[in-house]
């Protein structure tokens, strides 16, 4: 036996010198086999104990993604159990399906499971984890409680009238373009939304309405360069947050490394001209200085009189009361959050709505009389109005959010070790509710792939059975959407005065079913395409 081990040990190190190999490359080898092995296997041996389907090497559950889409979530909550893991691949969420541990998670254990976990396109970037969205712990708290005000009635009723002239710029395009083979609607909702949020959040005319007539009529109105500008780095600041094959390296290499790993390469990567993390660093460097210059000459106007977002902020600021908490880079953060937040989910809401309503002639009919009701076509509704007179308008809203959920996926992070239905939950632990699951949920909603805004009517049997967590589109608890009354003031307006108008249908030249895109928020890969029907007198 000595004779054996002794014949091994003299192969081995012979083998070893032959091949040029020194102890401390293998040490070193290991020590990186090691490392990786740890990397990919510890954030699943910590949860093994949460039920799910075993996870592919380096891609997690990503496979199973591309296999179903978004039902995905759907399919695992069938198959698993309301709480179940699911890879992002070499992160795993623990997901939640349920109504009740969705309240467990969002309200009864707030305090431990605050803050938001980071999607990997925004891990380093300042401009988004200083705004309130992403921002943490106290910070977050002494934000919002700052910011909520500016949310309250009052405040939001002086924002009606330039909601509505807007909307009247919507109605205006829609005639130009009525003869038109299709009304590119989801295109003109989204410039009327970034024309609002210019408004309301930049005090700034953004023209957007105005340069597409200019299109259609060969005109050119001038506009201001750096508005021009601006914009279109916002835009290009949106596609860089995609998760998909053309996102940036750092951007892909989060799905497979930790997410302090991940900052390091993104700092590395940035500096290397050519690559598209330096394209997105030198964008959003751009991009700040524009809201920069944009918020320095807000400020040395000092218009005390306006009532938009970003002057109520400077106003704060002035006063002295919130001077650290709006610095420069936390106030340029927080004006882009509202474009980026009150655009896109707001006008995909209203295009799903109409697009919804067109093609169900009943709800179309019952909407149209409730609508008409109010009085004659041009009265435009107030603030209290759109609150309490339209309840038959908030069954419709309500059942095309359910329909379809701009954001299906609500994040959360646990700030330290807790229990969630029996299972412990180890701190940074990411946990993200699938409210997108609940909304199709046959136990909360029968038959949940019919279109059916009744409902939501709150004398009917289903509406009084249905748990009061079951439809949670703007989130929930402390942490859920804060613009939420402006985004659905902002809704309701425009539905109400579209339909004063007009109805609409479906251009057979739009593909059936509608093509969705899954990005951070859901969105039409191809636009909704409608043709307007005028009103008789």
């Amino acid at each position: 036996m000595e004779l054996l081990t002794s014949l091994i040990n003299n192969w081995w190190v012979g083998s070893v010198s032959m091949l040029g190999i020194s102890a401390p490359f293998i040490a070193t080898f290991i020590a990186l086999f090691a490392g990786f092995f740890l990397n990919f296997y510890l954030p699943f041996w910590k949860l093994r104990k949460v039920p799910g389907p075993a996870p592919t090497f380096l891609v997690g559950h990503l496979p199973l993604l591309a296999k179903h889409g978004p039902d995905v979530f759907r399919v695992l909550a069938k198959n698993y159990g309301p709480i179940f893991r699911f890879h992002m691949g070499r992160q795993p969420l623990v997901m939640v399906a349920d109504a009740e541990l969705c309240k467990d998670v969002g309200i009864k254990k707030f305090k431990d499971i605050k803050n938001r976990s980071s999607p990997p396109p925004t891990v380093g970037s300042a401009i988004h984890h200083e705004a309130l969205f992403l921002s943490r712990d106290s910070r977050w708290s002494s934000m919002r409680n700052a910011i909520i005000p500016l949310y309250q009635p009052a405040h939001l009723a002086s924002l009606t009238p330039t909601m509505q002239s807007y909307v009247s710029s919507l109605l205006f395009n829609i005639s130009e373009a009525e003869k038109e083979e299709y009304i590119p609607f989801s295109d003109l909702v989204l410039r009327m939304a970034i024309d609002i949020i210019g408004k309301t959040a930049f005090g700034f005319e953004f023209g957007l309405m105005n340069q597409f007539s200019d299109q259609r009529n060969d005109d050119e109105t001038e506009r201001d360069n750096d508005i021009t500008n601006f914009l279109e780095e916002y835009k290009l600041n949106l596609d860089y947050l995609k998760m998909d094959l053309p996102s940036s390296f750092s951007t892909i290499l989060g799905l497979f490394v930790s997410a302090s790993l991940q900052k390091i390469f993104k700092k590395i990567l940035a500096r290397i001209p050519g690559t598209m993390d330096f394209k997105i660093a030198q964008n959003e460097k751009k991009l700040c200085q524009r809201i920069d210059a944009l918020i320095a000459k807000r400020s040395k106007e000092k218009n005390k009189e306006s009532v938009d977002f970003l002057a109520a902020l400077l106003n704060a600021r002035e006063s002295g009361v919130s001077k650290d908490l709006f610095a420069d880079n936390y106030l340029r953060a927080l004006t882009l959050e509202h474009l980026v937040a009150g655009t896109k989910t707001t006008a995909f809401t209203i295009c799903s709505t109409v697009y919804l309503v067109s093609k169900h002639h009943e709800v179309e009919n019952k909407l149209i009389q409730e609508i008409d009701s109010f009085g004659p076509r041009d009265l435009v509704p107030t603030t209290e109005d759109l609150q309490n007179k339209f309840p038959y308008l908030d069954q419709v809203i309500k059942e095309a959010m359910r329909f379809y959920l701009v954001s299906p996926l609500v994040a959360r992070e646990t700030s330290q070790e807790l229990e969630i239905s029996g299972y412990i939950l180890p701190k940074g632990t990411y946990v993200w509710l699938a409210i997108g699951v609940l909304a199709r949920d046959p136990a909360q909603f029968p038959e949940p792939d019919v279109f059916r805004p009744e409902r939501f009517n709150p004398t009917c049997d289903e509406e009084k059975k249905r748990h009061p967590y079951a439809h949670i589109p703007f989130g929930i608890g402390p942490r859920s959407c804060i613009g939420q009354r402006f985004a659905l003031q902002e809704i309701k307006l425009t539905i109400i005065r579209l339909y004063q108008h007009y109805m609409f249908r479906h251009s057979p030249l739009m593909e059936s079913p509608l093509e969705l895109e899954y990005n951070l928020v859901l969105g039409f890969k191809h636009g909704v395409k409608l043709i307007a029907l005028k009103r008789g007198a």
